[in-house]
């Protein structure tokens, strides 16, 4: 077996998104910070509701899925088919924005505390102009396992733990092979997952901090991606204070992205293309 070590560590930065929502970007703050498959993560935690109070207005997107977390909070989402859901803390939503999709995000709450996450994961060719889908995903919905010195909530792939506690998410099937574990272990834990070997794979404490890495580990402070080399496994040590942290690994794509803001597609040909749709009207179809 081959144990990942940390290759290299991304820190998040502040900045705003939607009608001035206030948020952390780790991956996605530049085109040159991406790790194939995925494009982008943001982390919004907030007490104050001026934070995040005017939300994610309706917005297109194509050529990819964004997922979102809830840690606590209320968010509606709702889109230009008509659909509607209700994103609880705890629960998830995983949106296909395939050919295209218009869609909000808008916290249902004046107050309290808002916390969660936002993920891109690129779609491959064949599957950028797919009907657009998303499934609500409901805390109740989601596995959440013990493991020796913690607990691990399971929203995608499989929890393949040392200790031999298995589980499978909600969402199966894709063509990325997503694996998104929410780990949270206590002082000084160890928590060891099996991995796929050429899988893309990365770490984001959310509180407290990690030692990454078997032999010679590394330390992986909060809100920083720590990025993995190859391997067939991933070994972690939470430190004094714990560790609260996002494991996401994936099947890369090996595809050229071209980007332009909420249109992520192979060539600037499909960008125009996606530009021209949205100011006609038919970008979703």
């Amino acid at each position: 077996m081959s144990t990942r070590s940390l290759t290299r560590i991304i820190p998040s930065i502040p900045v705003s998104d939607g009608a001035g929502v206030k948020l952390r970007r780790s991956l996605g703050q530049s085109q040159g910070l991406r790790l194939d498959p995925f494009l982008m993560l943001d982390e919004f935690a907030s007490d104050n509701p001026d934070d995040y109070i005017a939300g994610f207005p309706p917005h297109p997107h194509r050529g990819f899925e964004t997922v979102t977390y809830m840690l606590a909070g209320d968010f509606e989402h709702e889109d230009h088919l008509g659909h509607k859901g209700h994103l609880r803390g705890g629960g998830a939503q995983w949106m296909t924005a395939g050919r295209g999709i218009i869609h909000s995000e808008m916290p249902l709450q004046e107050s309290g505390r808002l916390h969660g996450f936002q993920f891109w994961i690129n779609l491959p060719a064949r599957e950028k102009m797919k009907p657009a889908a998303y499934r609500d995903i409901q805390p109740e919905e989601i596995p959440e396992v013990a493991i020796r010195g913690g607990s691990v909530k399971v929203v995608a792939g499989r929890l393949e733990s040392a200790d031999g506690q298995h589980a499978d998410g909600p969402i199966q099937g894709l063509s990325t092979a997503p694996l998104f574990l929410d780990v949270r272990l206590e002082p000084g834990a160890h928590f060891v997952q099996s991995v796929e070997d050429g899988h893309a794979a990365f770490l984001y404490p959310y509180a407290g901090s990690l030692r990454v890495g078997a032999g010679a580990p590394r330390d992986l402070p909060a809100r920083q991606v720590g990025v993995l080399s190859d391997g067939d496994r991933i070994e972690v040590q939470a430190g004094a204070e714990g560790g609260l942290f996002l494991l996401l690994a994936a099947r890369p794509i090996g595809e050229p992205v071209v980007q332009y803001g909420p249109f992520v597609m192979n060539t600037r040909d499909e960008i125009e293309q996606a530009l021209a749709d949205y100011r006609a009207g038919t970008l979703a179809g």
